[in-house]
């Protein structure tokens, strides 16, 4: 038979080949309770072998649900931060389950709810992933009223109601001035993310907060944010460093900013290490490589990403139970340079 002829694999097949029922069989790749743990890995493993997937129209008319969960993302974001590395990791974290993955961009111009009505409305999938969150973000409002299952990577002011997954920034901030002041810098420019974010607020704080303990100046960077291009953070470097010649510290709040910082600072002939010490999250260990002397701390995205997708399962199958959140907390031992990262190991 031609390929393009073969019909698709559907539960009378998996039954066929099983020898079980087609209720059995279905109630196996639903992970009934009832089903042993032998059954269900024999009737997913012929699955998988003869590339079965469930009719979604189907299984929506049967349970009112669609086992897609939805991860919303601005197109607004470099390549180089930690967005591909997010989506990996949530569709690892879905990998064995009945969920799968889609990702639902929308342009930066657009209105932020308009994909987060179209899937509540449509019912096109039975959660979604949201990421940068504001305190009182609209969309989290929205969904709450309706009750519509949904995670976040950080937190906002209904934290208590919801799922989350976040990264202690007022920490990593108030640590990573600390560490600069140690080394002697006295005036730090802080590249942080649009201030309407939860998170870039928290950055804020904990820079106010260690550079008041330390006695040196802070300050956000106005012209350009972590989010922007590495062309126009580099820019705006520039015009700062004209205006502020004396900054010897740089935070930065992602991997694209540090090296945009990085070549507008070397432009310019100031050397990363010895003039200005640099201070930057990163979701992999390259910074470290790229510029030595940069101090780095690695942002766990695959523990968020996974946790979210558990997250989000959780806020469908269980939206009686409290919603799973978790935090991951930088310490002092987190911030490495590449010195560190080159030693060998004992």
């Amino acid at each position: 038979m031609a390929t393009g002829d073969r019909k698709q694999p559907t539960l009378r097949t998996i039954s066929e080949l099983s020898g079980l029922a087609v209720p059995t069989v279905s109630r196996a790749l639903h992970d009934a309770p009832d089903i042993g743990a032998e059954t269900k890995a024999r009737v997913k493993r012929i699955a998988r072998e003869i590339g079965y997937v469930p009719n979604r129209a189907g299984v929506r008319l049967k349970t009112g649900k669609t086992n897609v969960i939805s991860l919303i993302l601005s197109t607004e974001h470099e390549i180089l931060n930690h967005t591909a590395r997010m989506i990996s990791a949530i569709a690892g974290g879905l990998k064995g389950t009945r969920y799968h993955l889609i990702v639902t961009p929308y342009r930066p111009s657009e209105d932020p709810m308009i994909p987060v009505r179209y899937i509540v409305e449509t019912g096109s999938a039975d959660a979604v992933i949201l990421n940068q969150i504001e305190p009182q973000d609209a969309r989290l409002r929205y969904l709450l009223d309706r009750g519509f299952p949904f995670a976040t990577h950080g937190r906002s002011v209904w934290s208590d109601r919801h799922a989350y997954f976040d990264f202690d920034n007022f920490a990593y901030a108030r640590l990573g001035v600390s560490r600069l002041a140690q080394e002697g810098r006295r005036n730090v420019m802080v590249v942080a993310p649009p201030m309407a974010q939860n998170y870039a607020q928290e950055i804020r704080a904990g820079i106010e907060a260690a550079a008041a303990a330390a006695g040196i100046a802070a300050a956000v960077m106005p012209d350009a944010t972590s989010d922007d291009s590495a062309a126009e953070i580099s820019q705006a470097t520039a015009t700062w460093l004209a205006r502020h010649p004396g900054t010897d510290g740089v935070l930065c709040a992602s991997m694209t900013a540090a090296m945009a910082v990085v070549a507008a600072l070397e432009a310019r002939g100031r050397v990363i290490g010895r003039d200005v010490d640099l201070v930057s999250k990163e979701p992999a260990n390259f910074l470290q490589l790229f510029r030595p002397p940069i101090l780095a701390v690695s942002e766990d995205v695959n523990r968020a990403g996974a946790f979210l997708a558990r997250a989000a399962i959780r806020a469908v199958e269980a939206p009686d139970e409290p919603p799973l959140q978790d935090m991951e907390v930088p310490d002092e031992t987190s911030f490495r340079t590449g010195m560190d990262f080159l030693k060998p190991a004992s």
